[in-house]
């Protein structure tokens, strides 16, 4: 598996990506697919486009205090998206802000490819880690009207 950020597809679609990536195919399939990028382009509309998201299928969960683009991320942290807590004492109480941080190789995007990575740093809001109750609450939040016994990973 050449991207790690695919381990939890089925094979089959991994092995598809694996096959376009060797043959030097997988950009244009994208570009192909994927013609128009959105245009959430400055780090106060991506804090409304997440907002927007986080309303609509995490109403109850801890507020965000920041989401911006971040330049460095995929060096520093050879991530797409990254979410963090910072805790600071103000007046004896211990205050948590929430940020999501999102690489900026994602400001020339597809819209469904940042609307893929804002879902998945929103999705750690309740689950830290990447198990089943995580990738069922990112397959909620992509596709809300879709009962989950319907839905299989991957179509």
């Amino acid at each position: 598996m050449a991207l790690k950020y695919l381990a939890g597809y089925p094979p089959d679609v991994c092995a598809k990506v694996d096959a376009m990536l060797a043959q030097g195919q997988l950009a244009a399939y994208l570009r192909q697919k994927y013609p128009v990028a959105h245009e959430v382009k400055t780090d106060k509309a991506l804090y409304e486009f997440t907002q927007s998201i986080k309303n609509q299928a995490m109403r109850q969960s801890e507020p965000l205090s920041k989401v911006v683009y971040d330049d460095k991320l995929d060096v520093l942290h050879q991530a797409l998206g990254l979410h963090t807590a910072v805790s600071r004492i103000q007046g004896g109480k211990l205050k948590a802000k929430r940020e999501i941080r999102i690489g900026s190789v994602f400001k020339q995007a597809p819209a469904a490819f940042l609307r893929m990575i804002v879902v998945h740093e929103l999705a750690h809001l309740r689950e830290r880690e990447h198990n089943k109750a995580f990738y069922q609450l990112c397959r909620h939040m992509e596709y809300p009207s879709v009962p989950r016994r319907h839905y299989q990973h991957g179509q």
